[in-house]
């Protein structure tokens, strides 16, 4: 408890239960952070910060489109009158598309770029001031497996989440100055309500993906929330610019 004490977080894509926002956000409560969580389906987001509160801590909610600059203006604006700071940034709102490239049209290639990498830059830029007067900040990116490795069918994702890779690094050497930290988070194969609707088989596909698993298990939500906790707390304080994998081995092979 209280590795948090003190610090305000925002954790984007939180509507989802299970997901790896809600369980971020529940996570970083638990340690004592102050949340605003934010997803484009209100009602979830609404539901997750009810359970922080719940639990006893101190969250508001906000519906947001991550694609929208004006949106990202209004949660850090709302962020700064309710909690009048900002020392963590989440950046996990994402989609996923599984598509072959030759059956991947134009328009579903930028749907994947604008929600996983675009999202996330506009996230950045809006808090980066909040986060300077704030004194310091850790941003968390959340990108994936598939932006280091060649995985059949997913181009467009992999495309987005190897530019958030990319992006993070950048975003690390650009806010060092003022002592904001940035680094990602690269899931591997974490059974989510997102992995689930990604499935035409649930079951049949996740014997399947375990086989390239060396650990020969699904990751839990929990494991991406530990992570983004180790990340935003003080405990990680000299560590930017690095690639976190928590993929079970994928990355090892």
């Amino acid at each position: 408890m209280g590795r948090m004490q003190g610090k305000v977080a925002i954790v984007t894509g939180a509507a989802s239960n299970p997901g790896l926002g809600y369980a971020t956000a529940l996570r970083l409560a638990a340690e004592g952070a102050r949340l605003v969580v934010t997803d484009r389906e209100e009602a979830g987001a609404e539901l997750c910060a009810a359970a922080i509160r719940q639990a006893g801590g101190e969250a508001i909610h906000l519906r947001h489109d991550v694609v929208s600059e004006e949106e990202w203006a209004q949660v850090i604006s709302e962020t700064e009158k309710a909690f009048g700071r900002l020392d963590v940034l989440v950046n996990n709102a994402g989609i996923h598309l599984t598509k072959s490239l030759d059956d991947t049209t134009p328009k579903e290639f930028q749907r994947q770029l604008d929600v996983n990498l675009v999202g996330s830059f506009l996230g950045v830029k809006a808090a980066f001031p909040l986060l300077r007067r704030s004194g310091a900040g850790s941003i968390i990116n959340l990108s994936s497996i598939a932006g280091t490795l060649g995985i059949q069918g997913l181009s467009a994702y992999a495309a987005a989440k190897g530019g958030v890779r990319s992006m993070t690094k950048t975003i690390a050497i650009e806010g060092a100055p003022d002592q904001i930290r940035c680094n990602s988070i690269h899931p591997g194969m974490i059974w989510t309500n997102m992995m689930m609707q990604a499935s035409v088989s649930a079951e049949a596909v996740k014997d399947a993906l375990l086989a390239a698993v060396p650990l020969r298990r699904m990751g839990e939500p929990d494991d991406i929330a530990n992570a983004v906790l180790f990340l935003a707390s003080d405990e990680s304080r000299y560590v930017t610019g690095i690639e976190l994998y928590v993929d079970g081995g994928m990355w090892a092979q």
